[in-house]
């Protein structure tokens, strides 16, 4: 839990341990970076606006090491253009303050239940090879960074070749939210477009039913 707030951070580990989760609080960037060094977390709650170093900064440094880190960006700064470019930056959640604690713990450990998810099978699709074991994705034998939420997402539609599901379905199935950001799919959906496609301009495995959501097209 990285917060300059102590009362928030008080109250948030205090839910978490409630909860059966571990948690400890760092008060600032650099405080963070070396705590995560020197024990390394398995979901990170990150307070965006932090002195020393600012949480997406934070994040992008956590993510140098460890792509596949979860991370759930905490902040008072709640317009999308924030939100979008805290997903962007490799968060996989985003809560705005003022909020429940309660539902703070229940994402954490929902990122903490994906995290540990263990899929049978390895899934193939032309050139992309997805390794649910190892945690792995390669294209063309290169091995891909993905972020734990692209991981979760690649998987999902490689698992639904040619179905079509729309943003609140891809929360539900994806993120396990009943509800949410829509936002969130989308910006996701473009990040992982940059990895898997030739052109994520124009793409041909991620595409876009218009008015109706996302269908992933098989290799032929």
């Amino acid at each position: 839990m990285i917060d300059d707030d102590a009362t928030v951070a008080q109250v948030v580990v205090a839910y978490l341990e409630r909860a059966g989760v571990a948690a400890e609080h760092a008060g600032d960037g650099p405080a963070a970076l070396a705590a995560a060094a020197a024990r390394p977390p398995d979901v990170v709650v990150l307070d965006l606006m932090l002195p020393g170093v600012d949480g997406l900064e934070v994040c992008r440094r956590l993510r140098a090491d460890r792509p596949d880190l979860p991370v759930l960006m905490l902040t008072a700064r709640g317009e999308e253009e924030d939100r979008v470019l805290g997903l962007r930056t490799g968060a996989d959640d985003y809560v705005v303050k003022p909020f429940s604690p309660r539902e703070l713990v229940l994402r954490v450990q929902s990122l903490l239940r994906r995290a540990r998810a263990v899929a049978p099978g390895v899934l193939e699709d032309g050139d992309l090879r997805l390794d649910p074991l190892a945690h792995r994705v390669t294209r063309a034998g290169a091995e891909l960074q993905l972020t734990a939420r692209e991981f979760d997402l690649l998987r999902w539609f490689l698992a639904h070749p040619g179905e079509v599901y729309d943003r609140e379905a891809l929360l539900r199935g994806v993120w396990g939210w009943e509800h949410g950001d829509r936002s969130t799919v989308t910006v996701h959906v473009r990040r992982l477009r940059e990895k898997v496609e030739a052109d994520p301009s124009r793409p041909t495995r991620l595409v876009t039913v218009f008015g109706v959501g996302y269908r992933w097209d098989a290799a032929r």
